[in-house]
Formats: C-alpha cells, structure tokens, sequence
C-alpha cells in the first residue's frame, strides 16, 4: 500500500512539474515574442526619427544656401553699382 502510495505521489508531482515547466516555456515564449516586437517598434521609430532629422537639416542647409546666394547676389550689384559711380 504504501508502495503504490508513493508511485502514485511521485507520478503526480511528474505531471505536474510537467505541466508547470509547458506553462513556463509558453511564458518565457510569449515574453521573447513581446521583447522581439517592442525592439522592432523602437527600431522602426528610431529610424523615422532619423530620417526627419536628416529632412530637417536638408531643408536648413537649402535655406542657408538660398540666403548665401541672395547675399552675394546683393553684394555684386553693391561693387557694380560702387564701380559705375566711380567711372562717372
């Protein structure tokens, strides 16, 4: 009797090691899948960030540029206009 007493015990804490260690396993899985997709999320956000930043600063140096361009502009028709008067 109290051998098939303990057989049984012993089964019974088999199983529900068993049982215990298929919940751990889908747990930990699920936990893996969740760390995948948040890591990819931050990525793709990390990469949007990016590629703003990069327009943003294309869009100064284009500004920087036209202003650069506009000011040279100004300062040739200064030297002409200083160079004329001179001729007079």
């Amino acid at each position: 009797m109290r051998k098939t007493l303990l057989v049984m015990a012993a089964a019974g804490a088999v199983l529900t090691l068993g049982a215990c260690s298929q919940g751990t396993t889908d747990a930990a899985s699920d936990a893996a899948e969740s760390a995948a997709s948040d890591a990819a999320d931050n990525m793709n956000s990390a990469a949007d960030a990016a590629a703003d930043a990069a327009d943003s600063a294309a869009d100064a140096a284009s500004d920087a540029a036209d202003a650069a361009a506009g000011a040279a502009a100004a300062a040739a028709d200064s030297v002409s206009d200083g160079a004329s008067k001179a001729a007079e």
